[in-house]
Order: C-alpha cells, then structure tokens, then sequence
C-alpha cells in the first residue's frame, strides 16, 4: 500500500483534544478585563502583556529576564511565570507527613488562590501602577464592558470600591480556570489517552524521566494520571532551592533605591521572606513542565535562556567546577564548563539533582519528551506522527524530527531514504520514495480530518 491508496482508508484516532467550553458571562467579563491595556496607569499594560497566549500566557519579550513595568525604566525582580494550569495549585499549606510547604500562588505561595493573585499587579508599582483600587473601578465603571460587569454582579456593585474591586478579580480568576488556560492538549496528553505514538526518542526521554536512578524528574514533576484518572499537571506544588546562580542582567538591580533599597546586593530568599522562615530561604514553587519549551527564559530570576542548559544544570551542577565569577551568563558557564555558586546557598537540594550523570543521548532523548508537552498537537505534526505509524515499512526507522524547507515542513526516513511533509504553499501533502520523484497525494485539510487531527 502507497500513501496515495490510503485515502481510501478512515482510519481516525488521532488526538484532537478536548472539547473548548463555551465562556460563561463570567468568564466572558474576565476575558475582556484580562486583555484591557486601560487598566493600567497610564494605560498601556494588560495581564496579557506579561501572560500572552501566544507565548504559553508567559512575557513574549524574550530579550531580559524579567518583566517591563508600564513606567518606563521599571522592571519587576521575577521572570513571569505561565499562568496556565494555576488554577490547579492548591491553597498554601504545609504537608505535615513529608515536611514541606505546597500550594498557593506567586512563585513564593504567597497568596492562596487566583482570586487574590489578580489583585496585585494592578496596584504593584513595578507592574501596573495603579495608586489604588478606586482607580482601578474607576476605569472598569467606564469601559464598554461595565454594562457585561453590573449584568454579572448587580448594578449596584460601584457603590463598595472594595467589593467592586474583589469582583474585578473574581471575574479575572474565572477567565483563568477556563479551558483556554488548561487544554490537556499536548502529544503527552494524547499518549495517555491512547491517540498517539511516542517515538523512540520520546519513550527513551519519558523513562529517563520517571527512573529514580536516572532523571528523576517524576519525583516532583508527577506525570501519571492521579488516582482519580486526572491528567498530570507535572508539579507536585512545593517548593526547592535547585541552587540558581544570580543573573547578572536582571534589569531589577539597576532600579532606584526607592524602589531596590539593596541595589545589586538584592537577593531573592523567596519563599524564607514570604512565610518568614529562614530555613525556608532560596526555595521557590516547583513550576509545571506543562508547555516548558515554549516558557523561556528559565527559573524565578531568568537566568538560563534555554532548556536544554537547565537539562545541563540539573544534570553536572554539582560535576563541573565553580565559576570563577558569582555574575556569569548560562552561556557563558556552558563555554567555560563551570557553573556559578547559587543566588541562596542555604538549603540547596544535593540529593535529587546535581550529578545525575546523564550522557548527550540521554539528554537528547530528555529534552525531546519535553518537547511532547507542548499543548496544540495537531496540525502538520500530528499528521507526520500519523504518517510514520501507519506507514512503517515506507517511512523508516520511526521517530525522525521534522524538519523545514519551506514550504515545506518535512520528515525524512535514512534507511528506507523517502520523504513525507506538507507545503504551506499550496497546502498539499507531499511524498518522495526511494523511486524518485515528488508526488502530491492529496490537499492537507483531507488528511487532517481523516486522521483527526486538528488544524
């Protein structure tokens, strides 16, 4: 059989994600407060400019570690985390059985839930920099959306500030605990639902992954469903020092003393300053690995700009010598192969990470399963996954990377030497055996259906 006779075939089961929920008024308002760029002073900075969609509801300006204030000149002292699937962090509280503080939101818990944590940054002076919550109800009492707010809340709801301002964040939370926040729609997700194929590398890098002896990474990372079939959410919500080196170019040191009183002697101690525990100093939440290629720069100061130097620092942290300067770049200590002493030098974890002595195929295969958990599966990638499963004596051996020549985007099979990909061109799906010659063997959109896989 050719990939040309296939079309004759239905055969679906491809992942095509789960069904997007219509949005509640709730939601609906809390969508529109989200992406308000008024609600700023001045106006100018949404909760979408540090959390954008289209960069996994993290900063899209990838060029310094942490975020730009609406001041100019401003910046914030922690990268932005994601905001999907913070909606699943329970509320801050210590687990007396293992001894560790779990839950809430911010990477040092401070908050308990997402209610509470809109209600910052529009009053934080290094974010949105509103002077108070008056200022902020103000601005919402005036926006094309306040009759959608009175709907929701009563049209009563402007005469209490406070309560009008507590419901500006109850509507942000709800837009937040929304599907469009945590799709479950990843290649993993599909793999677990049984519509989808790990390659080789891919099933390499999830054992490595989960094997105590090995990565490891399962141990605070959990990535089976729960007992009660939920799918992984790849954190257990506590908190570690992984021994962070300072970031040299966190814009926040050069801020004035009135706003950085410790000027480039700040240290961050997170979790230590927010529960007032020293013991605690240098700890911050473990961060979901959901979408974690797409969520650089890494860590709560930013100082790794790619993931596979994080793979590096987990793995010969404790291998390679110290740098000679406290102040070096990820690439920097990469080229010199050393690493500088961390931020915090209390209450570095030694025992899970730091020499887990993987050699450069392990960590080729660890960082390619990475890449499955990445939500959106589908399209183009989906259907070359589709292709090599059902096509195994023609496109051989299984898991080779895609590839682009635009337009085209590509995979190509050494052994059996023939080519499978798709055109962005003329959207047609194109094939190369060992015979020669370039075929079409049909337009995009029929395949995707026929394999289920979503545009």
């Amino acid at each position: 059989m050719n990939l040309r006779s296939l079309l004759m075939f239905g055969l679906l089961g491809v992942w095509a994600g789960p069904a997007v929920a219509a949005l509640s008024p709730l939601e609906d308002l809390g969508e529109q407060l989200f992406f308000d760029t008024q609600l700023s002073s001045p106006p100018g900075q949404s909760c979408s400019s540090c959390h954008d969609p289209d960069a996994a509801f993290t900063d899209p300006r990838r060029a310094r570690p942490t975020s730009p204030g609406v001041l100019p000149g401003r910046f914030g002292n922690r990268n932005s985390p994601t905001a999907m699937y913070a909606a699943f962090s329970p509320p801050f509280y210590f687990n007396t059985a293992e001894g560790t503080y779990r839950g809430g939101l911010f990477l040092d818990g401070r908050v308990p839930n997402l209610e509470t944590q809109a209600q910052k940054p529009l009053l934080n002076p290094l974010e949105m920099a509103n002077p108070d919550p008056a200022s902020v109800v103000e601005k919402v009492r005036n926006a094309s959306y306040a009759p959608l707010f009175e709907q929701v809340f009563g049209t009563d709801v402007w005469a209490d500030t406070e309560q009008a301002y507590a419901s500006i964040a109850a509507a942000i939370a709800a837009f937040e605990r929304t599907s469009t926040f945590a799709p479950f729609s990843s290649k993993y997700d599909a793999y677990l639902a049984g519509k989808a194929k790990l390659s080789p590398a891919e099933e390499r890098g999830l054992t490595l992954f989960e094997d105590p002896g090995k990565g490891n990474c399962a141990a605070c990372h959990p990535s089976q469903r729960s007992a009660d079939g939920k799918p992984p959410l790849f954190t257990d919500f506590s908190y570690d020092n992984i021994g962070v080196p300072r970031n040299l170019n966190n814009p926040f040191y050069a801020l004035p003393a009135d706003l950085n009183p410790q000027g480039g002697y700040f240290v961050d101690v997170g979790l230590g300053q927010a529960i007032g525990d020293r013991t605690q100093n240098g700890k911050f939440k473990v961060p979901t690995l959901r979408n974690i290629q797409l969520t650089a720069p890494y860590m709560h100061n930013g100082y790794f700009s790619s993931l596979s130097t994080v793979v590096d620092f987990y793995n010969k942290r404790d291998a390679k010598p110290g740098c000679a300067s406290l102040f070096m770049p990820d690439d920097l200590a990469e080229r010199q192969n050393c690493w500088p002493a961390p931020e915090v030098t209390e209450n570095v974890n030694r025992q899970e990470l730091g020499n887990l002595k993987l050699n450069a195929n392990e960590v080729s295969d660890l960082l390619a399963f990475l890449g499955t958990l990445t939500d959106g599966y589908g399209g183009t990638e989906c259907l070359l996954d589709w292709f090599e499963a059902q096509y195994p004596n023609l496109l051989f051996p299984p898991g080779a990377q895609s590839q682009s020549w635009p337009p085209y985007r590509y995979r190509h099979y050494s052994i059996t030497q023939s080519y499978v990909g798709v055109s962005a061109s003329d959207s047609q799906v194109y094939y190369l055996g060992n015979e020669g010659g370039l075929i079409s063997v049909g337009d995009s959109t029929a395949w995707l259906a026929m394999a289920d896989c979503k545009q």
